[in-house]
């Protein structure tokens, strides 16, 4: 009986473990893309609308318009102002196009608002079909 639920139980995990496999990122850099910051009222209306239902939380929208690819990274609700959103790294991979952003605190300098703020960027780059990876 104990040899039974033994090869049962190793039949199990041989198949448990044949099911899972590893799927690598190949996130080599093939070169840097060019990019442009946009202040929102320059972004289409359509991912405007998308951002301002997402802001509350944190999001990330990739939207594609008039030959231009536009990519939104948001941090969520904030409860001062003086929060910025930095672009690190905006790159072409292999399996995609990756983008980097970093959320920068209130300065130590800047006075700081009390009340609700929603830090976000938006990317605006020529159109490329490949999957955004943000990082």
């Amino acid at each position: 009986m104990k040899k039974t639920a033994l090869y049962i139980l190793l039949t199990g995990c041989m198949l448990f473990l044949c099911a899972c496999s590893v799927q690598k990122e190949d996130k080599e850099k093939l070169r840097d893309i060019d990019f442009t910051v946009v202040d929102s009222y320059d972004a289409p209306e359509e991912l405007q609308k998308k951002i301002d239902e997402k802001k509350e939380k944190t999001f990330e929208i990739s939207y594609a318009d008039n030959g231009y690819l536009y990519i939104a990274r948001g941090y969520g609700s904030q409860d001062t102002s003086g929060y910025s959103v930095e672009v690190k790294e905006c790159f072409e991979a292999k399996d995609g196009i990756y983008l980097k952003t970093n959320l920068l605190g209130p300065p130590k300098t800047e006075e700081i608002i009390e009340g609700k703020t929603y830090p976000y960027v938006i990317v605006k780059m020529e159109y490329s079909d490949k999957n955004v990876v943000f990082d």
